[in-house]
């Protein structure tokens, strides 16, 4: 590691730790400490510093004493984006924002009167609010969580599977920053997995394609899709450490209506991008939840051709399914997080038939 930057990073530290005063009696517990568990695409360059872009990537520790102190960095991107979190405490569910580019968040006040107290951390925003990084845990003890589900799944998707403007609970919408009602944590993917007791990982970005996307953005997914941050860094995700069992392909609603065979072209493409990383995967090809009837017809249209050409080539374990209902009851006609939970209970029950779970 280059020295100066080595003496950036310690800084970094030194500043976050002075900006809390620790309580007494918490042991400092490192991010690499194997009792801290990961889930999604996270930088583990820096062991010491985790980071990580993506929503709905989420840490699980358990600890034992009545305080717990997680230290986060954010990287307050533009010097004004505050990231939103999920923090799970014994099963109790409270959405906050980061304050500053370093937070010491105290669950004291959330903690119930059990001996041993169970947490889940979820990055609730996207990637283009900028990335979070895990600076430590405060407790007296560390101790082992619950294993890992078996079960992954991957979403593959744009804002609808990033859960934006789903949350409108604290801050209505349009009234502050556009990123103020993403719930990740409340995603249909999230409650899809936690519906079927399996991992999951966020594969989304607000605004983006298959061939074309919106809002400026120059990517789409199939340029991104290896990246751990598919905004816009250039990081590898190594794909041997998440090998889902079920990955969705929601796609569609930033391209709008294309020229068929372009955009069939264009999926089988991707289509073939994904097998390249999952050869034993099933693939779950959705129509777009926002989409009004003429780009759900596209859409059906299309997804039924791409599995067709598909199965021509062999393939046995893609399937379809198309929204019938227009879900656009949230922040600037997304899903809300009622609607959320209706899309997701349509995707377990799908999901159980095909796998048999």
């Amino acid at each position: 590691m280059n020295r100066k930057f080595f003496l950036f990073l310690i800084c970094i530290q030194a500043v976050c730790f002075a900006s809390a005063q620790p309580e007494q009696n918490l042991l400092f517990f490192k991010p690499d400490n194997p009792l801290i568990q990961y889930t999604g695409r996270i930088d583990f360059f820096k062991p010491q510093m985790p980071r990580f872009w993506q929503p709905g990537v989420y840490i699980n520790f358990a600890f034992k004493g009545d305080d717990c102190e997680i230290i986060l960095n954010d990287e307050v991107l533009w010097g004004n984006n505050h990231n939103y979190i999920e923090l799970v405490v014994d099963g109790r569910e409270y959405r906050m924002q980061t304050k500053s580019k370093c937070d010491t968040i105290s669950l004291k006040k959330y903690l119930s009167g059990k001996r041993t107290h169970k947490v889940v951390l979820c990055k609730n925003t996207e990637a283009n609010i900028g990335y979070l990084e895990l600076v430590g845990i405060r407790c007296k003890q560390l101790v082992k969580s619950t294993a890992k589900p078996k079960r992954k799944i991957e979403f593959i998707g744009n804002s609808i599977t990033c859960g934006m403007g789903n949350d409108d609970s604290e801050i209505p919408c349009k009234t502050k920053n556009w990123y103020d009602q993403h719930n990740a944590w409340l995603s249909y993917g999230a409650i899809t997995a936690r519906n079927m007791k399996a991992q999951f990982h966020l594969s989304s970005v607000s605004g983006i394609g298959l061939m074309k996307s919106c809002c400026g953005h120059k990517i789409v997914m199939p340029q991104v899709f290896d990246n751990i941050n598919m905004f816009s860094d250039t990081i590898a995700w190594d794909f041997k450490r998440y090998q889902p069992d079920v990955v969705t392909v929601c796609l569609g609603q930033n391209d709008g209506i294309q020229d068929s065979a372009i955009f069939c072209n264009n999926y089988v493409s991707f289509m073939h991008q994904l097998r390249q990383h999952y050869p034993r995967t099933t693939f779950i090809l959705l129509t777009s939840p926002m989409a009004d009837d003429k780009l759900r017809n596209f859409l059906r249209s299309s997804i039924y051709e791409v599995k067709a050409r598909l199965e021509k080539e062999g393939e046995r374990k893609v399937f379809t399914h198309v929204f019938e209902k227009q879900y656009i009851a949230g922040c600037d006609a997304h899903p809300s997080k009622a609607e959320h939970k209706e899309i997701a209970d349509e995707l377990t029950a799908l999901i159980k038939k095909i796998m048999n779970w």
